[in-house]
């Protein structure tokens, strides 16, 4: 966690995605993991937005989390901002005060919680399961974004396929991934909105994408289910965690022989 400073008055911007991840890719330069750039692979991180996200005051306190499954990306992150701690965020100038370690965890076997997306969620439908779907396609070979009409079925299945990508790459191989076992990686899904929201792509790219932002309901079934759940944690859940979409936060966690209410874990 990276614990920042205004430095000037500033409105809030949403379009932070970007620049966010232009200094994550500048901080992995020269290292290993900058070959991960634009290789269309999962980038092995995700970030949230500079939190809370409100118009600020000079002085004022913002937040900003970086989450990965390899605690050596995330050095080499936390070292790019401690020798480097003016943040610019498009419009909104930082100062970096701190930066804290934090071990999210979704909780032991039986645990019950909720995971939140922090920042919008994009699911896109490949035209070859339209059918499947019962998903009207115009033609061509462009993905289909998930609207609540489809329903919660191709939106399980395209984040389970997702997580099982992230699975492969950064998972030991002898460990089953999420489609290998039986149950569901959530219990309930409930939707808080969709939107559109324009991004930058690429320099002197932009794209309009329809997302989506969730509570999911879990109970942890056994190991396997926690190191799925701590991965969609490490990595954000969706497509394009480098923009910052996808990025999850545990809400609620109540432990076995705890009441409901008892705990409550924010993260963002």
């Amino acid at each position: 966690m990276a614990h920042l400073s205004a430095r000037s008055d500033a409105a809030y911007q949403n379009d932070y995605h970007h620049k966010i991840r232009g200094r994550i890719w500048n901080a992995l330069d020269g290292t290993p993991y900058g070959e991960r750039h634009d290789s269309g692979e999962p980038p092995g991180f995700a970030y949230s937005n500079p939190f809370p996200p409100r118009d600020m005051r000079e002085g004022d306190d913002r937040k900003l989390l970086v989450a990965s499954p390899d605690e050596e990306l995330l050095a080499n992150v936390a070292t790019n901002l401690l020798d480097d701690r003016e943040l610019n965020v498009g419009e909104m100038p930082f100062h970096v005060d701190e930066v804290t370690s934090l071990e999210p965890d979704v909780g032991e076997p039986g645990t019950r919680g909720t995971l939140e997306t922090g920042t919008g969620l994009l699911v896109r439908i490949p035209p070859w399961r339209c059918d499947e779907y019962g998903i009207d396609h115009p033609g061509g070979d462009t993905a289909t974004f998930w609207r609540p009409e489809h329903t919660t079925a191709p939106l399980r299945e395209q984040l389970e396929a997702n997580l099982d990508q992230k699975h492969d790459r950064f998972a030991h191989d002898h460990l089953p991934g999420p489609s290998d076992v039986s149950g569901d990686l959530f219990d309930g899904y409930e939707l808080l909105k969709t939107f559109a929201i324009p991004l930058t792509v690429t320099e002197g790219q932009e794209m309009t994408y329809v997302l989506s932002k969730w509570k999911f309901e879990y109970t942890v079934r056994d190991d396997d289910h926690r190191r799925h759940l701590n991965l969609a944690l490490d990595c954000g859940l969706g497509e394009r965690n480098s923009l910052g979409l996808g990025f999850m936060n545990v809400t609620e966690r109540t432990r076995p022989g705890e009441t409901m209410g008892e705990e409550r874990d924010a993260f963002a």
